[in-house]
């Protein structure tokens, strides 16, 4: 175990790997798909709340025990990523383990919670990045993070390769149940040692599709994402009768939208009213995947040809529930032309909006206890920014918006946000 730097509100930090519970077979490979490669630049951060009584439930030896187990059974997670001779990445299934992060907290979490600015898990997970040294650089990291009240955060930044925000949050399930002597889990990627059958070569080069950019220049080993603005990362909570008030200013009989279409059209609009003559005419849309959890969301693009700042709220939620142009397939073939140059920003490309309001980010106990408070983002985004929906802790309808935008944008939302709801 090595101590780390203390850093902010958090101290003590101490560091860890992980490692399957058993050796797996020398040339196990998990092959990366063409979503999975697009997907490389981008990392999933989560964090999860607890309070005094859950916490105390939770001992570092049982996280690392059931981490064994876990990750023998999902071997890829513990891998790290080679090159075949092509350039074409995948995860060796060698062993090398997880990062495991231990810390304390000066702040009570009610306190942490009224941070604002670090709402979104500043100083409670690691921003660490996959590169240069692809070699050396652990796919998971996680961190248990201990607040002077006696609660506790546990906190996941997942590299996207492995798979989208479904899938991330079914892992750490799978590790509670264990914790919980629960060793029913719910699907996840298998490994697979074939490598993927090669597409017919095309006459002609795919197109850059909508929902994408590239970098400047490619990645190369260092999978991060160089911004020309800086960005913030924050959240917002949106009550149940503020999404019931959206919703009723918007459905109609002919149009039955759903708390996601009508919060990313009301937030769709105040952005386009903040960015004035550069308002967003394109959005990328991600949605939760159909079949198997991995990089299968679907991925689509709406593109409007009339001012979105003027528009009614309902046009802009009929055109993200019905103008969506699916581009899953052509981004994989884009990937697939050229994998070594091809880099794509997925998130913030355009102005992205997630939908992740069927993840069960509250169904991850400790001993029966839900967590009070639970967040979702993503780091390494392009400047046009990303908004996830996700569901709040209550069953009320309350929705949580988290936001990664140029950080002179952010307070500006805030202040929208807090005029059309009469909040403080």
């Amino acid at each position: 175990m090595v101590a780390a730097q203390s850093q902010g509100h958090t101290h003590g930090i101490k560091v860890s790997t992980v490692l399957p519970a058993a050796v797996t077979a020398d040339g196990t490979v998990h092959e990366l798909s063409n979503m999975d490669l697009a997907m490389k630049l981008h990392y999933l951060r989560a964090v999860y709340y607890y309070n005094k009584q859950a916490a105390e439930s939770l001992s570092i030896y049982k996280v690392k025990e059931s981490m064994f187990v876990l990750l023998q059974r999902h071997v890829a997670v513990a891998g790290r990523v080679r090159k075949s001779e092509s350039g074409r990445p995948h995860i060796k299934c060698n062993d090398s383990g997880v990062r495991i992060l231990e810390a304390q907290c000066n702040k009570t979490i009610e306190e942490w919670l009224e941070l604002k600015e670090l709402i979104h898990g500043e100083e409670l997970i690691s921003n660490q990045v996959l590169g240069p040294d692809l070699r050396f650089s652990p796919l998971l990291y996680l961190q248990f993070t201990k607040f002077k009240c006696g609660g506790m955060s546990i906190a996941m930044n997942w590299s996207h390769i492995l798979g989208d925000a479904f899938t991330a949050s079914n892992f750490i399930k799978a590790w509670g149940n264990l914790i919980a002597d629960n060793p029913a889990e719910p699907p996840l990627p298998t490994v697979t040692l074939t490598p993927p059958l090669k597409p017919e070569v095309q006459e002609k080069k795919p197109m850059k599709p909508l929902s994408v950019s590239k970098p400047v220049e490619p990645a190369g080993d260092y999978w991060t994402v160089t911004n020309t603005t800086p960005m913030e990362t924050t959240s917002f909570h949106i009550s149940g009768s503020h999404v019931n008030q959206l919703l009723s200013n918007i459905s109609s009989p002919n149009c039955k939208t759903s708390s996601f279409e009508a919060v990313s059209a009301f937030i769709w609009q105040t952005l386009a009213k903040i960015r004035g003559p550069n308002e967003p005419n394109v959005l990328t849309l991600i949605k939760k995947p159909k079949g198997i959890l991995s990089n299968q969301q679907a991925i689509s693009t709406v593109s409007v040809g009339f001012s979105v700042s003027e528009a009614r709220l309902e046009e802009l939620a009929v055109e993200i529930l019905k103008g969506a142009k699916d581009e899953t397939k052509e981004i994989c073939e884009y990937i697939e032309a050229d994998i070594v140059n091809n880099d794509a920003i997925v998130y913030g490309g355009n102005l992205t909006f997630v939908d992740l309001e069927g993840l069960e980010c509250y169904e991850l106990k400790l001993a029966k206890e839900r967590p009070v408070y639970a967040s979702y983002s993503v780091e390494q985004v392009g400047d046009a920014g990303v908004v996830f929906v996700l569901p709040g802790a209550g069953s009320n309808g309350e929705r949580v918006v988290t936001v990664t935008l140029p950080k002179e944008e952010v307070s500006e939302l805030k202040s929208h946000l807090n005029k059309a709801w009469n909040t403080p």
